[in-house]
């Protein structure tokens, strides 16, 4: 055969298994698919985005991310993870996305994929009504006659740690309970995001959500967390966001978690 042939017909074989190739989705969208199951994991912990109570999960991730499960045709399996675990867990291939009102930055964009952002919002301050005059500039938090509860990970955490070390800093490990706790007398403040304190403050007149027409940070938006070993499982998972968001879909949980 001639040299000319054999060129040609490798130019085929090579193009062949590149077509098959391209054709097999990566390993992680393989076994979501193949297993009809997705699995996610949320703290649980943090309204309006995700909560677990005893009747499960809901808030506006929990909405979300069940009509991209419905659209790839897969079913959810929960697992339970926590803040300060969160990046561990998912790059341990705990789960296949994380949500529950997930910060997009730097940090975390550099270990794992993260869908696109939604949710714009600041840094604030959860206080009592009753004390809402004391709390007007930044500096007002960060006093030793303050008392801050923080929740252990996540991006409240270090902003108290870096903006708040005059103040009396305290940590509680179920985010979900630290409104209570500052409703109670317990604590003065929580540092948390506009969502959330707004969530709380509309639920209980003893709570004033500090900061919102001038919040402590510079907007930012929250994000689904994926791992980013399988390329393909991104692409189809952006399309699905994409997707549900051409047809509504996003705009709808917004309109009925965040307003």
């Amino acid at each position: 055969m001639k040299a000319s042939k054999l060129l040609a017909w490798a130019a085929l074989a090579a193009a062949a298994l590149s077509f098959t190739h391209a054709a097999q989705a990566g390993p992680r969208l393989d076994r979501i698919m193949d297993s009809k199951v997705i699995r996610v994991g949320t703290p649980g912990d943090y309204r309006p985005f995700a909560i677990k109570t005893d009747s499960g999960y809901s808030g506006h991730d929990i909405d979300v991310i069940e009509a991209m499960a419905k659209e790839l045709g897969v079913k959810i399996e929960y697992v339970p993870t926590s803040w300060p675990n969160l990046m561990k867990d998912i790059q341990s291939d705990k789960f296949d996305v994380a949500v529950g009102g997930i910060t997009r930055n730097v940090a975390r964009i550099r270990q794992v994929a993260m869908l696109p952002g939604y949710a714009p919002f600041g840094k604030v301050a959860l206080v009592r009504a009753a004390d809402k005059a004391k709390f007007m500039t930044p500096d007002d938090l960060n006093r030793p006659t303050v008392r801050v509860i923080k929740n252990p990970g996540g991006t409240n955490e270090a902003y108290v740690l870096e903006k708040l070390k005059a103040a009396q800093v305290s940590t509680h490990d179920k985010n979900a309970e630290i409104p209570g706790l500052i409703a109670e007398g317990k604590g003065d403040a929580m540092i948390t995001e506009t969502y959330e304190a707004l969530h709380y403050a509309k639920a209980d007149p003893r709570l004033y959500a500090a900061y919102i027409d001038t919040p402590l940070t510079p907007t930012n938006k929250l994000g689904f967390m994926m791992p980013a070993d399988d390329t393909d499982y991104t692409r189809v998972m952006g399309f699905v966001w994409d997707l549900l968001d051409s047809r509504g879909g996003l705009k709808q949980a917004a309109d009925k978690w965040l307003k």
